[in-house]
């Protein structure tokens, strides 16, 4: 098969498109024949750099955290999955061999295209338990962005915050995938007023392209003023962020009601930002910090996205072997949204 593999930490141009032997699934793993992986700034181009050994990546690895396609092959005792299936797969799983239904699995875990193969090769296997049915309408390139983005959006809005109807939302970075996401799935699964912000005109357009009902230019207007001008003076419920923007969200804070809670997957522009503590008292606010996703979950993230009630925002699709320069456009900012390699463009 073909495949892009890291040998040595470094520039994009360290990611080598080559021949690599054919993986075989193991007892409880199935083989996945990749239509699609996604291209994400921390977890593949971060991690390729060498600025995140602290997850302690395997050499020579093929990244990719997740990927989307048809499943090829089934290894000894998988009986609930058939070769044909269509599946997504993404994050963190079992390492070594175990049950095809993850069951009692006491063994070492870690993120596929980290700490074992990934998805930017034209096959890859993963345990049974790890993956997740890509229902028939869904296209494998949307379904991709789905598994990576989706599942934690869903985990903050509904699980962490417990977003209402008829509540009120602020979405920070309105027009990255994490914000996208939020905005469409507190408008059209929770039925949220949403307010979204972003730091350009541009980017608030996007917003308000896939759902928003008010926008906010961070750097044009005062985030605090506006928050409680929409609201008539009562605040947000919500503040849903992955940013933590050390200028922007001490006055996002101070737009937050009553009762309301302030949700992060992320401090990608902190992560030291001031609060008012005395805001946090009087008005009884939560703050919780939580990645990931609930496995229960996915399949309602799948069902949203079948539906309509969310589209990935995906900027460019590329071929597997144009890995390089996806990373390089990424970790440049020249594309800056989301990236999809697609295996089967190479013909």
């Amino acid at each position: 098969m073909k495949a892009t593999v890291v040998h040595q930490f470094g520039p994009p141009e360290n990611l080598k498109y080559q021949d690599w032997p054919d993986p075989v699934p193991r007892p409880g793993e199935v083989r996945i024949r990749v239509h699609a992986a996604t291209v994400n700034r921390v977890l593949d181009v971060s991690l390729r750099a060498g600025k995140e050994m602290f997850r302690k990546p395997m050499l020579p690895l093929i990244p990719g955290v997740d990927c989307a396609g048809i499943i090829d092959a089934i290894g000894p005792g998988v009986t609930r999955r058939k070769v044909g299936e269509r599946v997504a797969a993404a994050g963190g799983m079992p390492l070594d061999v175990c049950p095809e239904d993850g069951n009692d699995y006491t063994g070492p875990e870690g993120m596929m295209g980290i700490r074992r193969q990934g998805g930017f090769a034209e096959l890859v296997c993963v345990p049974a338990c790890a993956t997740v049915d890509v229902p028939a309408g869904l296209d494998f390139r949307d379904a991709a962005v789905v598994m990576r983005h989706v599942p934690t959006s869903w985990n903050l809005l509904f699980n962490i915050a417990e977003l209402k109807q008829g509540e009120t939302v602020l979405i920070m970075g309105a027009g990255g995938n994490l914000g996208t996401i939020g905005i469409q799935l507190a408008k059209n699964v929770a039925g949220a007023t949403v307010i979204a912000a972003a730091g350009s005109d541009d980017r608030c357009a996007i917003g308000r392209s896939v759902g928003a009902d008010h926008v906010i230019n961070y750097n044009s207007h005062n985030i605090q003023d506006e928050l409680l001008r929409l609201t008539n003076g009562k605040g947000v419920d919500v503040i849903y962020d992955n940013i933590a923007n050390p200028k922007v969200l001490p006055l996002a804070f101070m737009g937050l009601g009553f009762g309301g809670r302030l949700v992060t997957a992320g401090a990608h522009g902190g992560p030291n930002v001031t609060i008012n503590f005395a805001h946090l008292y009087h008005k009884q606010i939560t703050i919780r910090g939580r990645p990931g996703n609930n496995p229960d979950d996915l399949p309602k993230c799948f069902a949203a996205a079948a539906a309509g009630k969310v589209k990935p925002q995906i900027e460019r699709i590329m071929p597997l072997s144009q890995a390089a320069e996806a990373h390089r456009l990424t970790e440049t900012g020249e594309v800056p949204g989301k990236i999809v390699l697609d295996p089967t463009l190479d013909g």
